[in-house]
């Protein structure tokens, strides 16, 4: 009988709790996770930097826990600099640069980088034109004798022009086909008519048909200089190693004899009137809504504020247009914005693909979200945490090499002081709610705001109408992203 008992006893110590027991157990050993500690600044090695005779400017920040380097060699031109009738010269000489060089052609490139477990890639964007170099830091005195190669060298074969316009003409008539590609570059035509933000950066399957091999060439010749460059190398090597391999690959390039194409950070381009755009595309399954206006510079004293404001408003899955857009309303997959800060003040977009029937919605609620930010104080449970998603976001983007040579060359590009990569933290931490608020009332203004929509009109247009009467409908059949407009102006419809 005792043993019947204990057996009884043992089965039931076995069996599995029931779900009301398992709350209760589960709710007896909980607790509050502990306060998070306050933030600490980042402290990076002191970045260790030289100026070549040519004007090279070499900036090395040393970090020995991997054995990884990589680099970027900077040229202070990028997209802003493409002439008017030629949108897009600046990425395609970028595109081209790697494909043969006077001594090498494209395959042996290829085959030498490959050989040496290391990646090479050139680009361009808005303010500037980098060749990006990541490498074992054994081979980085081999991998960095292609960059100086590429740099100085390269040959911009006919073959290789036509085959990468080719390829970007393609790759564009594709995404001009989709509401998303569309809003964007038309805002960009409202926003900066007439100035150099204001054509896309791919160019146009137009522009690119008269881009020429000459218009590379001469682009390469007045800007891919080294009185016009910043190189920066992060990761496991000394500064006296990169100074050395700096000298050796690019202490013989002369300085530039042709007049550079960069934009100047005097050049301010005039805020433009604010309308409302609506591109009729005809059957488009969803809308794609933006709402803009110029925003910052990357110097403008209001930088935190403006990345600070950035983050309650659009900046994550929590802020506030994606919470009101998607998690209350089920309008989308999701709503943001962002700040594009350049070396001229570049714009300020928030974006929203959604159905057709609810684009005049969206954009209400967008606009409406914009003015209460500069109406009333976020409060700290807000806030708080909306700052934290931006440390976060740099302290990861500091542990890797990439991401250090990212965030000096960005400082460098800007003339801003380097050690200032040590200040972002207290940075943001400073914002205040009346910091907030008092940006967002002068940034945020709905009234002085864009809005441009892509999609199938009909479905929309008369709700759109009840907000803004002064609508715009373009036809996407006559949107021209050539011309200085985006069509010649006609009266209301």
């Amino acid at each position: 009988m005792k043993r019947l008992i204990a057996l009884m006893l043992l089965a039931l110590a076995a069996a599995p709790l029931s779900a009301q027991e398992v709350t209760a157990t589960a709710q007896d050993q909980q607790v509050s996770p502990p306060a998070p500690a306050a933030p600490r600044e980042a402290k990076l090695p002191q970045p260790v930097e030289k100026t070549l005779a040519n004007g090279l400017r070499v900036i090395v920040v040393p970090k020995h826990d991997i054995p990884l380097v990589a680099a970027t060699l900077m040229f202070k031109t990028g997209a802003e600099a493409d002439p008017a009738n030629r949108p897009g010269l600046a990425q395609l000489t970028a595109n081209v640069l790697t494909k043969g060089t006077k001594t090498r052609t494209a395959e042996e490139i290829a085959r030498g980088v490959e050989a040496l477990g290391a990646t090479i890639e050139a680009s361009a964007g808005w303010d500037q034109s980098s060749i990006d170099l990541s490498v074992m830091a054994s081979n980085f005195t081999k991998a960095l004798v292609f960059v100086g190669d590429v740099a100085r060298n390269a040959t911009f074969s006919k073959e290789e022009v036509d085959l990468q316009r080719s390829q970007t003409v393609d790759s564009l008539q594709v995404a001009l086909r989709q509401p998303r590609t569309l809003g964007s570059y038309v805002m960009s035509k409202l926003l900066f008519a007439g100035q150099p933000y204001g054509h896309p950066a791919e160019g146009t399957p137009k522009s690119l048909e008269k881009i020429k091999r000459e218009d590379l060439v001469a682009f390469h010749k007045a800007n891919y200089r080294p009185d016009n460059a910043v190189f920066v190398v992060a990761g496991d090597i000394e500064p006296d190693a990169v100074f050395n391999a700096a000298q050796q690959q690019f202490g013989s390039w002369a300085r530039g004899t042709a007049t550079k194409t960069t934009m100047t950070a005097a050049t301010t381009a005039k805020p433009a009137s604010p309308r409302v755009v609506v591109v009729d595309l005809p059957d488009a399954g969803q809308a794609m809504v933006v709402v803009g206006r110029q925003g910052i510079r990357r110097t403008d004293p209001n930088y935190f504020p403006a990345i600070v404001s950035n983050s309650v408003l659009g900046g994550g899955y929590s802020a506030r247009l994606n919470q009101e857009i998607r998690i209350k309303r089920g309008l989308s997959y999701g709503s943001n914005s962002s700040f594009s800060a350049r070396r001229n003040a570049g714009p300020f977009l928030a974006s929203t693909q959604t159905k057709n029937e609810s684009a005049a919605e969206v954009a209400g609620i967008t606009l409406d979200e914009m003015a209460r930010m500069g109406a009333t104080d976020v409060p700290d449970t807000e806030l708080t945490p909306r700052k934290a998603v931006l440390i976060g976001g740099f302290a990861r983007s500091l542990e890797t090499s990439s991401g250090i040579v990212n965030q000096v060359a960005t400082l460098a590009l800007n003339d801003l002081p380097l050690t200032d990569i040590n200040r972002y933290i207290s940075g943001v931490q400073a914002v205040n709610a009346e910091a907030v608020r008092g940006f967002a009332g002068k940034n945020f203004a709905g009234s002085d705001a864009s809005v441009v929509i892509v999609g199938d009109a009909k479905k929309f247009i008369e709700p759109l109408r009840k907000r803004f009467p002064d609508v715009e409908v373009i036809p996407v059949s006559q949107l021209d992203l050539d011309a200085s407009g985006i069509r010649e102006r006609k009266a209301k419809q």
